[in-house]
Formats: C-alpha cells, sequence, structure tokens
C-alpha cells in the first residue's frame, strides 16, 4: 500500500496534532451537502453496528468511513493508555497518531483470526516503550518533561461535569490524580501490565500478547505492581 501524503493524515484522523510550531490544530473536513452528510450519518450507524473485524473487511473492501469507525472506537483509550504509560498527553496525542497512521499504512497486513484490539494496542505499547527508552538517553528531554509537569500543577481544577457537587468533584479528581501520580512512580514493565490490566481491563492473554511477555511474567508483573501501588497509594488516602 503506498505511503499516505501528510495531508491525507489531516483528513483521516481525528486526533489532534501539533504543527512545527508547536501549536495543537484539530482535523477540519470540508463541509458536505445536507444529502451526502444524512447518507454519511446512516452509514456510520450501520459501521458502528459491526464488531472490529466486520469494520476492518469494509475498510479493505473500500469503504471510505470504516477507518473511521475504528479511530473512534480506540483513540480515547489509546490515548489515555500511552498518556498513563509516558506521562505525558501533548506526546500521547503524537504517538496515538502515529499508531492510527501505521494501522492504515499495514492493516491489509493484519491477520483476521486475531483481535484487532489486541494487535492496535501492541503497536502503542511499543511506540510508548520507544518513547521512554528515547528519553532516558535524552537528559533535556526528560527536563522539559518534568518543567511541563511542574506547570500543569499550578492550573486550576476544571470540572467536567457542572451539575455535580462540587466537593464530589473535587474527590473525584483529587483520586485520579493520586492514581496517575502513583501509576507514573511504578517502574516501566510493572505500569505496562498494569495500565492494561486495571485501567483499561485487558484480559492476561491480550496482556502476554501486547507486552511480548507469557502468562506467568504478566501475573508475576501485575502481581507486584498491585503491591507497589497499594503502598503507594495507600498513604495519600488516609
Amino acid at each position: 500500500m503506498p505511503n499516505l501524503p501528510k495531508a491525507s493524515h489531516h483528513r483521516v484522523f481525528r486526533v489532534p496534532v501539533r504543527n512545527v510550531r508547536g501549536r495543537m490544530q484539530s482535523t477540519l473536513k470540508p463541509t458536505p451537502t445536507p444529502a451526502v452528510d444524512s447518507a454519511r450519518a446512516l452509514q456510520r450507524e450501520v459501521l458502528q453496528e459491526l464488531d472490529d473485524g466486520q469494520v476492518v473487511m469494509r475498510h479493505l473492501a473500500g469503504e471510505p468511513q470504516a477507518f473511521g469507525t475504528l479511530v473512534d472506537r480506540y483513540q480515547t483509550r489509546l490515548l489515555n493508555f500511552v498518556n498513563r504509560t509516558i506521562g505525558d498527553r501533548e506526546r500521547a496525542e503524537d504517538l496515538v497518531q502515529e499508531v492510527f497512521i501505521r494501522v492504515f499504512r499495514h492493516l491489509h497486513r493484519f491477520d483476521q483470526t486475531k483481535k484487532f484490539s489486541t494487535w492496535i494496542y501492541t503497536i502503542a505499547s511499543n511506540l510508548a516503550k520507544n518513547e521512554l527508552r528515547n528519553r532516558s538517553r535524552n537528559p533535556l528531554v526528560l527536563f522539559q518533561t518534568i518543567k511541563k509537569n511542574w506547570e500543569a500543577d499550578h492550573r486550576p481544577l476544571q470540572f467536567e461535569d457542572t451539575t455535580a457537587r462540587p466537593d464530589d468533584l473535587y474527590r473525584k479528581r483529587f483520586l485520579k490524580d493520586a492514581v496517575d501520580q502513583c501509576v507514573q512512580r511504578l517502574p516501566e514493565h510493572h505500569r505496562e501490565v498494569f495500565v492494561l490490566r486495571e485501567l483499561e481491563g485487558k484480559s492476561y492473554q491480550e496482556i502476554a500478547e501486547i507486552t511480548g511477555c507469557n502468562l506467568g511474567t504478566v501475573k508475576s508483573r501485575l502481581n507486584r505492581a498491585r503491591n507497589s501501588f497499594a503502598q503507594l497509594i495507600g498513604p495519600i488516602l488516609v
């Protein structure tokens, strides 16, 4: 399959991408006519009822909206997974964009006897591992990431649900922040299996396939990760 031109990436994927000046830009599509828009909406509804394997087959058969359906299903989950793994949301957005580019280019090679979710998470996991590996070799990148996290600590609370009681919102946000902080303190190989199991809900078999480890190693690392996490978060919640 030929490589996609950069402009095509922007039309296909809805994950925000940064330009060279560091500003965030949202993906925009040309405004369709009402008739075309109605037909597309109907087709999206049909695609949403299909499982991943069927959507993949529709994409390979030339259905123009099929790949967008896969993006809709996985972009938020992958962004959360990668962000929790590397601890840098903006960089996670870039990596998720790269995940979908790779999936688009290589989907014709996907073994349809396997689960699509396992395949796409494996791609995301490998990119996250490479990011952590490259970051550890570059002190400047590490310092910039730490500095960015310092700056983020000074942002005001943003309540997602304005109808909820402020004290409930504060407790939920406090708990989420505490979980994220403790997850980031886990060793990389423990953090990955913990996020996949406890935050993404993956099965042991899926985690083994995503990480390339056997089931025994997955369970051992997860057990250690859970123990470490409990020790880290316990004092915070007392």
